[in-house]
C-alpha cells in the first residue's frame, strides 16, 4: 500500500483539505472493509461510485471510485470484500486509485490511524 496523497485535515469543517488517504491501487483490485459494520450508501455521488459503512463505534468508512459489490444495509465483518477500484480518481498519478475516508460524526480523521501503526522515537 502506497499514499499518492494524505490525509490534510480542514481547519474547518467548510474549507478545503483532503478528508481522507489516496492508495495506489490497479483497476478491478478487491477493496475490502476496514471493520465490521452496515453498509449505509453504496451508489454514485457527482460521477463516482461511493461505498459508506457505519461501524458500531461510531466511526464511518467511505471508499471511493469502486464498483460496489454490497448495497445498503449489507451487514460486512472486517475484510468482507465491498468492491472493486474503478480507474479515473482526480489527481491519482497512478493507473488507479482508492480514496479511503474516515470520520466520527462531522469531524474527519485520517483513515491511517485504523491501520494501528504507532510512531515510536528511539534513543540515538
Amino acid at each position: 500500500m502506497r499514499v499518492t496523497r494524505p490525509f490534510d485535515a480542514p481547519a474547518r469543517p467548510w474549507l478545503p483539505g483532503h478528508r481522507g488517504v489516496d492508495l495506489a491501487s490497479e483497476p478491478g483490485a478487491t477493496v475490502w472493509a476496514a471493520g465490521p459494520g452496515e453498509v449505509v450508501f453504496a451508489g454514485p455521488v457527482a460521477g463516482r461510485t461511493v461505498v459508506s459503512i457505519q461501524h458500531a463505534n461510531g466511526l464511518r468508512t467511505t471508499y471511493e471510485p469502486v464498483t460496489a459489490a454490497v448495497r445498503r444495509g449489507d451487514r460486512v465483518a472486517t475484510g468482507d470484500p465491498i468492491g472493486t477500484v474503478e480507474a479515473g480518481h482526480a489527481g491519482c498519478p497512478v493507473t488507479a486509485c482508492l480514496h479511503w475516508g474516515l470520520r466520527r460524526e462531522d469531524v474527519y480523521l485520517n483513515p491511517l490511524l485504523l491501520l494501528g501503526f504507532r510512531v515510536r522515537l528511539l534513543p540515538l
